[in-house]
């Protein structure tokens, strides 16, 4: 498949297609053209539209119509993928999740499934390219109207960025083309593109300036002096405004991703996954805090500065999982995702140090922070966001950047504090007599009290 002939927007195919059918009126659903004395053409709509548009209203057709692609897409990925082991107890794992009632959040809560791309991707040198098999589908996956199998292909949008950034990067010179992800990568840019419909993303800062509503109560009209308004004759007369601030500038429609446009594509992509966050599963977030801290590239002392001990303590010492991952321990699973040297048993990383311009930057934070206070992420998930964060502060410290050296700062005062919080919660339940400091206890109701007069 050739990915720039169906970069939406810009699909020769597509036009092709609409002059096709429009030499063959016959075929355009049952519409029957007429044509009038005047030269006007009247369209008459038989039957066939009229099911059509019955169909799409009933939402058990919906349903089907939705189960039913989900269930291709899933088989279609289960042939891309290699076969399992024939020793193991389920012959197609990934196949066989098709059979449930919701087989898109079955592909995404899978980790078998995200495990095999993961493995497909990142062992070949090929992978990519505009011949990619698993490019291809997950472009194609991306582009129908299902919204459960968008989450699907926003669940690998971290595996996908991690390893165009780092390739594109990287050193050698025989890298081969990265089509196949560049076209994924465009198609989030696009939709994108299309839903903020060339308008900026405005925020409203308040005039720090005046005093605060809770501190200065205001003064009601009736108690108010003529000469109130004038207290300070220097000032305007027109009411202080809030400043409005330019989160996001308006995004231009790309059909290619050029060197000067390419870390503004792959922010707007983070950015959709970022909105979705929520929804995404753990080893998605895990894949994502181990790209950032390779990214950042900066194992230095900086990096505990913060830190009273040389080492950051984990959420995981002392601490029992309360069973948020379904398939077993996050961390051991992904280190089967990393790459073996051959001549020795060192792991190379997947990622390599990149630029990291603002574009870039923003969204790698905001889903860091996600990733660090959200209530129901793992441990796991937290002390790899806690590690990528030291990295990238140490990086922005070398490169002088003020405000990333703000944005880490920030996010790590906040993670120590959550941390020495779970500390004060797991001594204080050690310390309770007759308690095990492996059970987690259980918040005791408010008494109420009844007193009749």
């Amino acid at each position: 498949m050739d990915f720039r002939h169906h970069i939406p927007g810009g699909s020769p195919s597509s036009s092709s297609t609409t002059s096709s059918s429009s030499q063959n009126p016959s075929h355009r659903n049952g519409n029957q053209h007429h044509q009038n004395h005047n030269g006007s053409t009247a369209i008459t709509t038989t039957n066939d539209n009229s099911t059509t548009n019955n169909n799409n209203n009933d939402p058990m057709h919906s349903w089907w119509e939705s189960i039913s692609k989900a269930r291709s897409r899933i088989h279609l990925l289960s042939t891309l993928l290699p076969v399992p082991e024939p020793d193991s107890e389920d012959p197609n794992p990934i196949s066989s999740l098709a059979d449930s009632d919701a087989p898109a959040r079955s592909l995404i809560s899978s980790l078998i499934a995200y495990t095999a791309v993961s493995s497909s991707l990142t062992s070949s040198h090929d992978s990519g390219s505009g011949e990619d098999s698993l490019c291809n589908w997950l472009y194609d996956t991306f582009l129908s109207s299902d919204p459960d199998l968008r989450l699907v292909v926003l669940a690998f949008i971290p595996l996908i960025a991690g390893l165009y950034l780092s390739r594109i990067h990287s050193l050698s010179s025989l890298t081969p083309s990265l089509a196949g992800f560049e076209a994924v990568l465009l198609a989030l840019y696009s939709s994108e593109t299309k839903s903020r419909a060339g308008k900026p993303i405005m925020i409203s800062i308040p005039d720090l300036s005046q005093p605060s509503l809770y501190h200065s109560p205001r003064v009601s009209n009736s108690k108010k002096k003529p000469n109130s308004a004038k207290v300070n004759p220097n000032s305007g007369s027109q009411p202080s405004r809030p400043t409005v601030g330019i989160l996001s500038p308006p995004l231009e429609p790309q059909t290619a991703i050029k060197s000067t446009k390419r870390a503004t594509i792959v922010g707007v992509a983070l950015d959709c996954y970022y909105k979705q966050i929520s929804q995404m599963p753990s080893w998605s977030k895990l894949d994502f805090c181990k790209f950032a801290a390779d990214w950042a590239g900066q194992d230095c002392a900086c990096k505990s500065e913060f830190d009273q001990s040389s080492e950051v303590t984990n959420f995981t010492d002392g601490i029992v999982e309360d069973g948020i991952d379904i398939e077993g321990n996050v961390v051991e699973e992904m280190k089967n995702l990393e790459i073996q040297d051959g001549d020795s048993d060192k792991v190379v990383a997947r990622g390599t140090r990149i630029l990291l311009p603002w574009e870039l930057l923003q969204p790698i934070l905001r889903i860091l922070g996600h990733c660090l206070l959200g209530p129901l992420n793992s441990n796991d998930v937290k002390d790899t966001a806690s590690t990528a964060v030291r990295c990238l502060y140490a990086r922005a410290s070398h490169d002088l950047v003020p405000q990333a050296i703000l944005a880490t700062r920030s996010l790590i005062q906040l993670d120590k504090r959550a941390r020495e919080a779970a500390a004060m919660a797991a001594a204080s339940t050690a310390n309770t007599p007759g308690s095990n400091a492996n059970t987690p206890s259980k918040a005791k109701k408010p008494e109420i009290l009844l007193v009749s007069k």
